[in-house]
């Protein structure tokens, strides 16, 4: 597939899944701070998740942008991409499926609490434009001139594209989270206080 093809349909995973994520921030309020009987997180507290882990991959998406566009200006215009290029690894896959492995997340993606929805709202919607705005930056294969590991189901190296695909990749596992909670809410008995 050509790389025009995959940074469209890169764009446009991008843009679907933060619209449905932000779907979440229009319910209900007791949805929103309804715990699952796992002992899980909330829904507040995976929508604080989800922005938290958003914040540290893009610390790492715009220095591997920088670096992608220096790298690019010193190949003066030679052939870069790689001939059979895809985002479809299997294990990259993997990581838009709930419970499809498992994975201890790092203390600092812990939601806190600290942050009010409408914060959160406010900071993934601003966090969707930086996405868009690194693929402005890189719009004929300069992403995947860098490489930087991700030690998640041992993915190895990725490029700059493949780590915007694993961004939105672990929204729609959090929001497939989400889904079993709403579930679970809309299926507990009523306790009357």
């Amino acid at each position: 597939m050509p790389i025009e093809h995959i940074l469209i349909n890169l764009t446009r995973e991008l843009i679907r899944t933060f619209a449905v994520v932000d779907e979440w921030f229009d319910r209900e309020h007791p949805l929103h701070c309804y715990k699952p009987s796992s002992g899980g997180w909330s829904i507040c507290e995976v929508l604080e998740h989800v922005m938290l882990t958003n914040h540290f991959l893009l610390i790492i998406i715009e220095k591997g942008c920088e670096k992608a566009l220096r790298k690019h200006e010193a190949l003066a215009g030679a052939d870069f991409i790689p001939e059979h290029y895809t985002l479809a690894d299997p294990a990259l896959l993997a990581i838009g499926q709930t419970k499809s492995f498992a994975w201890q997340r790092p203390e600092h993606h812990q939601p806190t609490g600290e942050k009010t929805l409408p914060q959160v709202r406010r900071e993934m919607r601003d966090q969707l434009s930086r996405c868009l705005y690194t693929l402005d930056l890189l719009p004929n294969g300069e992403g995947t001139l860098h490489h930087t590991t991700m030690s998640v189901n041992n993915l190895g190296k990725l490029d700059v594209y493949q780590y915007l695909y694993f961004l939105a990749l672990h929204a729609q596992r959090h929001q497939q989270q989400m889904c079993l909670i709403e579930q679970e809410y809309n299926n507990s008995p009523v306790t009357l206080v």
